[in-house]
């Protein structure tokens, strides 16, 4: 009789227990659930913070260190080619609030080198991790040394060269060096230092035009650009058309822009014709216009034609040998 009395207390116990385990069971799915989804979750943030890519190519960052700012450096160089529009392609890449670039220029892997890496870096301006510094010194691009020196600090830097018609560049060369003599001091005119008459360095003539002046001798892209290909592969090198960047700045800078992983911002709509030079400017928000200054764009002297002509034939086979090295053709009227 106890026994039956014993059996029927557990069985009433049992009932009053049975629902009781039901939910505490349900708490304890609903916790385990509720665990695994915060762990999937985390993994899924961690793996979207180190791996997934913008269409741009920056990774999305999801915490504050992108907005920490500090000097950094270059991740491009604008390398060469003086009087070719290095100046006006950094001031139009400046348009694009992604690109940043220190004052004047460096000239730290030709004349600088020596102060060493942490000088080179605090020439820099402060940037973000989402934004890009670009260094512009032209002289690096004849620069014996400077290939070396760069690939030395980063073997995947990007370079852009501006490159345009080298008799066009030459002249232009040529009336910078004008406008920058003294005034009692006379210099030989542009046709006499072509021809080597009354030129001291006239030491390299080849088929009638002195090779050896400065002038000239940069315009033979291609015995330059061999050194930086010695060190950089073709893929690292962007070319600009400067004689396109001044018809078309818009088409030239996108190029650029794309080359430098940046979203494409800078419009035809940026640019305006200064009526006087014929030179583009850029448009600013009220309408009015901001131009490279005085220098740029300036008045080139009348050539003799048979000068041009000497050029010409002087010019077209170095030309021919930089455009097989470059997988690339300009289209200058040479």
């Amino acid at each position: 009789m106890r026994g039956r009395e014993k059996e029927r207390g557990k069985g009433e116990i049992s009932l009053i227990l049975d629902p009781l385990k039901s939910e505490l069971y349900n708490a304890n799915m609903l916790v385990s659930i509720s665990f695994m989804y915060y762990f999937i979750c985390n993994i899924i943030l961690i793996y979207t913070y180190h791996k997934l890519p913008t269409v741009y190519g920056m990774n999305i960052i999801v915490n504050d260190t992108a907005m920490i700012v500090q000097k950094r450096f270059p991740q491009a160089i604008i390398i060469g080619v003086k009087k070719a529009g290095t100046r006006a392609l950094l001031e139009f890449l400046r348009l694009n609030p992604a690109i940043k670039a220190p004052g004047p220029e460096v000239h730290f892997f030709d004349k600088n080198f020596d102060k060493g890496f942490g000088w080179y870096r605090n020439r820099m301006p402060e940037t973000s991790i989402t934004e890009i510094t670009v260094e512009k010194t032209p002289a690096y691009f004849v620069s014996k040394t400077a290939p070396g020196r760069v690939h030395s600090l980063n073997s995947t830097i990007k370079l852009i060269v501006v490159v345009r018609n080298p008799i066009t560049r030459a002249i232009s060369d040529y009336t910078q060096t004008i406008s920058k003599k003294r005034r009692d001091i006379l210099m030989p005119s542009f046709e006499e230092m072509v021809l080597g008459n009354n030129s001291s360095n006239a030491t390299g003539m080849k088929n009638g035009v002195n090779a050896s002046w400065g002038a000239i001798r940069i315009g033979i892209y291609h015995r330059h650009i061999r050194r930086w290909l010695q060190h950089f592969s073709l893929h690292q090198i962007h070319f600009v058309d400067g004689e396109r960047l001044i018809t078309n700045p818009a088409a030239e800078i996108y190029a650029v822009e794309r080359f430098l992983t940046v979203k494409p911002v800078v419009r035809q709509s940026n640019f305006a014709t200064d009526p006087l030079k014929g030179f583009p400017c850029v448009l600013r928000k009220d309408d009015t216009l901001h131009c490279l200054g005085k220098t740029k764009g300036r008045a080139h002297p009348n050539i003799r034609l048979d000068v041009i002509q000497k050029l010409a034939n002087f010019y077209r086979p170095q030309n021919e040998e930089f455009f097989k090295l470059i997988n690339k053709r300009f289209h200058w009227h040479i």
